[in-house]
């Protein structure tokens, strides 16, 4: 009796080990996943991309402006901007760049509607207003090889409205100046310089932010990218074409550029983020016949109309009436005797210079006088 009663006692503590160790190792498995959940989430913030659409991009951040007011002012700010474009009027243009752009905000987490027109103009640039009011320039399409190029650069202003820059730039306008008031108070010329040369540090500090804000929309711009369906690689070959552009031929590029990050950083910050956070895929799209029916028939509208630089140039008219060679102009005179004078007078200097040696050539009348500055 004792010994059954020993040998059913001893499993029941080696039972009950194994089952503490079963639930050991199962709970270490259950930290091992919450601590790599973990490092995914504090990875990088905003790197769910499953997630887009639902997540709050904006937690902790100032903005004075209500979505609203937001809308608001980006009203404003667009008809001011239509009164100073031209904006490209083919409706199959347009209804291709709105619905490949409306694609993108529906992956996005924008929270206003977009409005997207197509700007009538040579840099390769497009930018977006607070509040959902976006333009396209005619020369990002032409200088995009692909659908995906072009969806790459209106993922990056999509994310600029949807992180909301403009407005945050606005709230932190409103508190510097706020900020540099009580400099009045120190009174005379010397308040009144402080409070100037306080202002001349604004646009430094504002450069500084529109950096970080553009490095922003370039890491949500490309999630945009990605979960729409595009080949996030389109966001490297557009950045690597732009610097080769840029080193070319300095200048070529939109000046707006300048707020952004260096190229070679913004390439390898892509490449870096394609890495971390977006998972692969079997396939992407890449472009579309549509993508290049558009660019041709938009190629062919850039090429009926002058450009800036043809249109801004004087008219010019090549004078009829040459002077007479003996000083006479013929003010009134007869154009057609003028020539047949002209032509004896060349008949006459040709047999007189043919018994002498040919130093030099004749001077072509049709060319201007030139006289060298001494």
């Amino acid at each position: 009796m004792l010994f059954l009663a020993f040998v059913v006692a001893i499993p029941v503590p080696l039972f009950a080990q194994n089952d503490n160790s079963d639930q050991t190792n199962t709970s270490s498995k259950d930290q091992d996943k919450d601590k790599s959940k973990s490092k995914q989430k504090s990875k990088k913030k905003n790197s769910d991309v499953e997630n887009i659409g639902n997540r709050n991009i904006n937690k902790g951040s100032l903005n004075f402006f209500s979505l609203e007011k937001e809308i608001q002012m980006g009203r404003q700010l667009a008809a001011e901007i239509e009164r100073q474009v031209k904006l490209v009027e083919d409706p199959t243009i347009n209804e291709y760049v709105n619905r490949v752009g409306q694609n993108l905000v529906r992956n996005s987490d924008a929270k206003v509607p977009f409005t997207i027109k197509v700007v009538e103009s040579d840099e390769i640039n497009a930018f977006a207003l607070p509040g959902g009011f976006f333009y396209v320039n005619s020369g990002l399409i032409l200088a995009a090889d692909d659908e995906s190029e072009l969806a790459a650069v209106m993922s990056h202003e999509i994310a600029h409205v949807a992180a909301r820059h403009g407005t945050k730039q606005a709230s932190k306008a409103e508190l510097i100046n706020f900020a540099s008031i009580p400099l009045i108070f120190m009174g005379g010329v010397g308040g009144f310089a402080i409070r100037q040369a306080a202002g001349f540090l604004i646009p430094l500090q504002f450069l500084q932010f529109s950096r970080g804000d553009e490095a922003e929309a370039d890491y949500l711009g490309l999630q945009y990218l990605y979960k729409t369906g595009y080949d996030p690689g389109a966001a490297v070959s557009f950045f690597e074409k732009l610097q080769a552009k840029e080193s070319a031929r300095p200048g070529s590029v939109s000046k707006m550029f300048s707020t952004h990050p260096p190229t070679g950083d913004r390439i390898e910050m892509t490449k870096k983020n394609i890495e971390l956070i977006l998972p692969d895929k079997d396939q992407y799209v890449v472009t579309t016949s549509e993508f290049n029916k558009v660019r041709t028939l938009l190629a062919q509208l850039e090429n009926r109309r002058p450009s800036q630089e043809e249109a801004n140039k004087p008219s010019l008219r090549r004078k009829t009436q040459r002077p007479d060679v003996n000083g006479d102009d013929n003010k009134g005179g007869n154009a057609k005797d003028t020539s047949s004078k002209n032509k004896k007078d060349k008949d006459k200097d040709a047999q007189a210079d043919s018994s002498k040696p040919n130093d030099k050539e004749p001077a072509d009348d049709d060319r201007p006088t030139l006289k060298r500055r001494n």
